[in-house]
């Protein structure tokens, strides 16, 4: 069956939110004004207005708050905004959605209390509320050789030499960083070889986005480079890079490159070779020997300290690869078949589980089948067309529940074990000649 994927984003899992008042009708217009403002001053990114449909949404209550009516009437006017209720069937993240006759950037609240990163998220869901009239209608990719230790070990050096770029007090120590940073980047690609290919689409839908918001969010210089270690450092916390990488590999130097070339953004095209693009844009040539020049610069970016931190990341991810393997593979679990699936999840703690697909912590789903809520781990398919979960431990009517996640089935559809007895299956409720209950 077609496996339809609507809902991919950074962060786009519910996060834990400490207690904060309920947004009110006047600051959520006064978050809409401010993001109309510098969106304005910021037309020259893309010659395209960036503010449109916004949906602001409490991931609690499900409560919108929205800058204009929908289409289909579910948005009430309170004041200057509009207010309603997002139906179950949607999920909640920040992304950019198509909803109610229009598309929309949605936004979890709360929102940040700084202004320059409330701008920055609006900002980066915008961009992709328009990404597809840009041309760049792409989909986040998996990057699983990042979780390797030698793809972490790159990755991380080429973004601590960045940093050294944007620490730079002269325009030459920062070149020469720069150009340190991709000899790494090279040699990460060089070593991964078709693999790393994908980098480059995720840097072109996410690393775009990003960028733009960082640009929209209109912080001075010597605070936007603040900002841009600050979340470097961060970043290298992450459980796993394979799919947040390029929130940061791509604003730094897309921002370094603007002050040399004003609005560079607009000449990259959906088929452009980033790398490339940025090796030509800043003038740099690459070594002959990239091992060698590699070899060279490590010890300059703390390379034994990183070497040796991901030596013993690889053993311990060794470990828990053997426990996913168990769970979701060896042992007897549950699978489902997806239909036409809406996603959300938090792409910075996934794992490749080798050739069976990609591990997720927590996750929510909604197919034709029903509502999946899950918080301990779920492993989807290399090709997007199953989940599979731990046994049901209980089944009740429609309601379906195993460690750790729910299942809220919808009308026509049971769980039932397969033919062999071994594992769980959902099925269309006139096709189960077998339903039993897991005890």
């Amino acid at each position: 069956m077609r496996v339809t994927l609507i809902v991919l984003s950074f962060f786009c899992f519910l996060r834990a939110h400490a207690q904060v008042p309920a947004l009110s009708n006047e600051r959520a217009a006064t978050y809409f004004e401010e993001m109309k403002v510098c969106s304005k001053k910021s037309f020259h990114l893309w010659n395209r207005e960036l503010y449109g449909p916004i949906l602001l949404v409490d991931p609690k209550t499900r409560t919108l708050f929205a800058n204009e009516a929908d289409s289909l009437g579910v948005l009430k006017a309170a004041g200057k905004i509009f207010r309603g209720v997002l139906p179950d069937a949607v999920n909640i993240a920040n992304t950019a959605v198509d909803w109610s006759g229009k598309r929309w950037a949605m936004v979890l609240l709360p929102l940040s209390p700084d202004k320059h990163q409330r701008i920055q998220l609006l900002a980066h869901e915008s961009f992709h509320r328009i990404q597809p009239a840009l041309g760049f209608d792409l989909k986040n990719v998996d990057n699983n050789h990042l979780d390797q230790k030698e793809g972490r070990i790159y990755l991380r050096l080429e973004l601590e030499a960045l940093k050294q770029s944007l620490l730079s007090a002269s325009e030459r120590e920062s070149t020469t960083h720069l150009e340190n940073a991709l000899i790494f980047r090279k040699y990460r690609h060089f070593l991964y070889g078709p693999s790393a290919l994908s980098e480059n689409k995720l840097e072109l839908n996410e690393g775009l986005a990003e960028l733009t918001g960082l640009l929209t969010s209109r912080r001075k210089d010597r605070a936007t480079r603040a900002h841009l270690v600050q979340e470097i450092n961060r970043f290298f916390s992450h459980p796993t890079f394979v799919r947040s990488f390029a929130y940061y590999t791509l604003p730094g130097y897309g921002y370094l490159l603007s002050k040399r070339h004003k609005n560079w953004q607009r000449s990259v095209l959906p088929t452009t070779d980033l790398t490339a693009y940025l090796l030509d844009a800043f003038g740099l040539r690459m070594p002959g020997n990239l091992k060698t020049a590699t070899e060279s610069l490590l010890q300059r970016y703390q390379g034994n300290r990183i070497v040796q931190e991901e030596t013993a990341r690889e053993e311990e991810a060794k470990k828990r690869l053997e426990e996913y393997y168990l769970k979701f593979v060896d042992n007897p679990h549950f699978e489902i078949k997806l239909q036409k699936m809406n996603v959300s999840f938090d792409p910075t703690n996934t794992m490749p589980v080798g050739d069976k697909g990609t591990f997720y912590p927590q996750m929510r789903m909604t197919d034709l089948w029903g509502v999946l809520r899950v918080e301990n781990g779920v492993l989807m398919s290399p090709g997007w067309d199953k989940v599979s979960l731990s046994i049901p431990t209980r089944i009740e009517g429609n309601q379906v529940s195993g460690d750790g996640w729910t299942l809220e089935l919808a009308s026509g559809y049971s769980v039932s074990k397969e033919e062999t007895g071994r594992n769980y299956i959902l099925k269309k409720a006139q096709e189960s000649t077998n339903s039993s209950d897991p005890h």
